[in-house]
């Protein structure tokens, strides 16, 4: 189970949340989101962290050319696409050398036979909650509709994801494909500034129960 910590921007924030070794930093590139990155962190403080983090740039309904850009601007391994993204977009991406995380809004009425066609350009899928943001809207989906996923494509779970949770989304990894979890405002004092004693909590417990599966 990996964590990937989201929303990231303030380079105090960043460089305490790298200590504590997260296995994703995401950097949102949309400009109507309050943790948006904008152009204040120097790309060469980005570029500098562990490689042993990846970073994922996260974008929405961004131009093919501006989000390769920023790729290579800060040395990003990921896209997320967290829009309505079509497959060719991903595919265009992909072929440029790119992990492509391809997120989706679920709720009752989403069609999980779609994902077939985003599939072969993706290196991940991640679920995340439908409501009024493309993310970051603070709240879990009804989690028993991952009973409806038969695909084999490994995927971030997102959505209100916090402490409180978290025995209860490690809990279902045991049955369903879950690669990681995708974490934001549920560990925010304010949007974009995480609370670094309450991720190292997460962190613990997600290592611990890897530690108690393996053994």
């Amino acid at each position: 189970m990996k964590v990937k910590v989201c929303g990231m921007r303030e380079k105090a924030n960043i460089e305490q949340l790298a200590a504590l070794q997260p296995d994703f930093i995401g950097f949102i590139f949309y400009d109507k989101s309050p943790r948006y990155l904008g152009e204040e962190l120097d790309e060469a403080f980005i570029k500098s962290l562990p490689r042993s983090i990846k970073k994922v740039g996260v974008f929405v309904n961004a131009n093919p050319d501006y989000i390769l850009t920023m790729v290579k601007r800060f040395d990003l391994q990921y896209a997320q696409l967290h829009g309505n993204e079509m497959p060719d977009l991903c595919r265009s991406i992909r072929q440029k050398g790119v992990n492509v995380i391809k997120a989706f809004s679920i709720d009752e009425t989403f069609n999980f036979a779609m994902l077939n066609n985003y599939k072969p350009f993706c290196d991940l899928f991640l679920f995340d909650t439908k409501g009024t943001q493309p993310g970051g809207n603070g709240t879990p989906f009804d989690w028993s509709l991952l009973r409806k996923y038969d695909n084999d494509k490994p995927f971030f779970l997102s959505g209100g994801i916090g402490l409180s949770n978290a025995d209860e989304v490690l809990e279902l990894a045991r049955s369903l494909r879950i690669y990681g979890v995708d974490v934001n405002s549920q560990f925010e004092s304010a949007p974009g500034v995480k609370e670094i004693e309450q991720l190292q909590k997460l962190i613990h417990k997600v290592r611990v129960k890897e530690e108690e599966i393996e053994a």
